[in-house]
């Protein structure tokens, strides 16, 4: 591998990435309706030689590269979707639209992923094998793009997929990576307790769900540290209490409780998914109510292969030396990612996007949320030299 000739390729193309995103999230757009986003991505691929491209659904699209030598497939992703929050950034190029903003870093994945894409088809003659560019829509919003084009048939033929997320958690300079399961399955539940309401002054003659969702939120708060082991990994939050209105002398006859489970083992997600269950029933029969869940089952935990993320890795050291790999614990936000990996073989790290000195501190999902864009160069380097190294052999 030319390794001079490529870093060069790559620094000549990083300032057009940064001109990408700043495009992108000046318009960003929400879950399944990338519209404008996915046309963007179509006349830039257009821009440069060689690729199929195609759009297996409405919003996504997938660029092909075919090397010059016998090969793997891997796929390379990348989300393009933001979120209903309203920016509150200062950024020359703020969201142009009130109350959608790009505030986890998905127009710095798609940008990173289009300056790949100009930097392979440059290097078509040094590839093996065929490279699959997937912008994927609606990664926030389940059940989320990636189970809609695994179903489109876009994996087909493909040996491996990568993906990445810029983390403004995680310090610039650093790539975390992780053997097995790196994010959490993501699932809801919503409790309706059925009582039967009545006066304040006469609780005997009610069976108040008040009183009884509130048991069964102290209970629920307890399934994790006496219902789950201490080497395994879950956690349940209430998120939502509703009951009860405007009149403060009345007992209502229906709560509704609401929240989110995370777990990274499916054994240990049906596990906590059963003590629900019980907590809900046993409570609400032990005052004389009626209770009902409705489970969502959302993200499965995306699990990297052992063997893909041992190559990542050694690629990383190898070609990216200036980027420290940091083995991570696994974090518990839910990706549709995971969607991809329960299919083939596959490895998702994290990207350093943090930045204190500049103030690039804020989580995802905040309205203050930004990236420190040097990011973007390490993400462009790892598509790069993972395309180039990981195809050879079949």
């Amino acid at each position: 591998m030319y390794k001079d000739k490529i870093s060069l390729k790559i620094e000549e193309v990083f300032p057009e990435t940064i001109e990408w995103r700043r495009y992108l999230h000046e318009r960003p757009e929400l879950s399944f309706e990338e519209h404008q986003t996915s046309q963007y991505i179509v006349d830039r691929l257009s821009e440069m030689d060689g690729l199929e491209i195609s759009r297996p659904t409405k919003t996504s699209v997938i660029a092909k590269l075919k090397g010059s030598f016998p090969g793997k497939t891997t796929a390379l992703r990348a989300d393009i979707d933001a979120l209903p929050i309203h920016e509150e950034t200062d950024l020359p190029f703020a969201s142009q639209r009130e109350g959608v903003m790009h505030a986890c870093a998905h127009d710095g994945h798609t940008a990173s992923l289009l300056g790949a894409v100009k930097v392979l088809t440059s290097l078509k003659e040094q590839l093996h094998g065929d490279i699959l560019f997937i912008f994927q829509h609606a990664e926030e919003l389940p059940p989320g793009g990636a189970q809609e084009m695994v179903a489109a048939g876009v994996l087909e033929g493909v040996d491996q997929v990568l993906g990445l997320h810029l983390m403004s958690t995680l310090p610039l300079g650093t790539i975390g990576v992780r053997h097995d399961a790196i994010t959490a399955a993501s699932d809801l539940f919503e409790i309706t307790i059925q009582g039967k309401g009545g006066h304040s002054s006469q609780p005997e003659m009610t069976v108040d769900p008040l009183s009884i969702g509130a048991q069964m939120v102290s209970a629920l708060n307890h399934i994790v540290s006496r219902r789950v082991g201490p080497l395994e990994s879950a956690v349940v939050s209430v998120t939502k209490f509703h009951g009860g209105g405007e009149a403060l002398n009345v007992i209502p006859d229906r709560v509704e409780i609401g929240g989110s489970v995370r777990t990274l083992d499916q054994d240990v997600r049906e596990k906590v998914r059963h003590a629900i269950e019980q907590v809900m029933e046993g409570l609400a029969a032990a005052n004389g109510a009626t209770a009902t869940l409705k489970y969502t089952y959302g993200y499965d935990s995306v699990v990297n292969d052992q063997y893909v993320t041992q190559q990542v890795a050694d690629t990383v050291a190898t070609y990216i030396p200036e980027e420290a790999i940091e083995w991570i614990d696994p974090m518990l936000g839910g990706e549709d990612f995971s969607a991809f990996s329960n299919e083939v073989p596959s490895c998702y790290v994290l990207i350093g996007a943090k930045n204190e000195e500049k103030g690039i501190v804020h989580p995802h999902h905040h309205p203050k949320f930004d990236i420190d864009e040097a990011a973007m160069l390490a993400a462009l380097k790892f598509h790069v030299y993972c395309a180039l190294t990981m195809n050879e052999g079949k």
